[in-house]
């Protein structure tokens, strides 16, 4: 059955940035295909357990400071101390800053990179290891139509070029490890209701323009984003890496 792959019965994944929006959102697909679900954040979420629980979903929370040199390296070690096992990782934890570029400080430049650039890289190395024990596995990064186009009205010059980094980590890694059986690929969302996207979305001069340059009119749902992940981290994409899925309704195509 064509259905059966995209099964994760009896796989770990562990997400990060889990504990509200396109990430609860994909711990849930993810969970519901049968994986045990691992979401990761600052601080726990009560309403992100009590929705897993209530979709009887296996999970746990890993409490990860992803800013820090030691952050995921320890977050995957928490996770393999609970589970004994890394099937799948998905970075998606991020943060964006809009500022005009001749004001903007390097401090902000450098806390967006250290969470959108850095902490996915380190995710990615601290994952290897276990993966390449166990024989395989699937990374999955979470990019933004930013890292393609240089979405208006918004000035967001360093959280763009963050977000290309990671289409071209992505790419990278993936040459890299294909031959021992581990995928990793990418999703770039456009606009997608969440409380990252709330302030632009109720922005009276941002919106409009928003949704007039995207084609569907709208904004995209987290579970809208947690189907593609669940395609991407699941055998139903088994001869797909090294890719960036945009879904964007359509914004990208102008």
């Amino acid at each position: 059955m064509i259905l059966d792959r995209f099964r994760l019965d009896g796989k770990v994944a562990l997400v990060t940035g889990g504990t509200r929006g396109i990430g609860l959102a994909i711990a849930k697909a993810l969970g519901e295909a049968g994986a045990t679900i691992v979401i990761s954040g600052r601080n726990a979420s009560p309403q992100a357990a009590e929705q897993l629980t209530a979709a009887g979903i296996t999970h746990h929370f890993v409490a990860a400071d992803l800013r820090t040199l030691e952050g995921a390296d320890e977050m995957v070690a928490e996770t393999l101390s609970k589970e004994g096992r890394l099937d799948i990782l998905v970075n998606n934890a991020g943060v964006a800053i809009h500022g005009d570029s001749g004001e903007f400080s390097d401090e902000i430049w450098r806390e967006i990179m250290s969470v959108n650039v850095d902490a996915v890289f380190r995710g990615c190395r601290a994952a290897l290891a276990p993966m390449r024990r166990q024989g395989g596995g699937t990374i999955l990064n979470i990019g933004s139509m930013s890292g393609i186009v240089s979405n208006i009205p918004q000035n967001q010059v360093a959280y763009n070029s963050s977000k290309a980094a990671v289409h071209m980590m992505t790419k990278s890694l993936a040459s890299e490890v294909a031959a021992e059986n581990i995928r990793v690929n990418a999703i770039a969302p456009g606009y997608i209701e969440t409380d990252l996207s709330r302030g632009g979305i109720e922005n009276p001069d941002w919106f409009p323009i928003w949704q007039r340059m995207t084609p569907m009119g709208r904004v995209g749902q987290p579970e809208e984003v947690a189907s593609a992940a669940l395609f991407l981290c699941s055998q139903a994409s088994s001869y797909v890496t090294g890719e960036v899925l945009v879904i964007d309704g359509g914004y990208t195509t102008r």
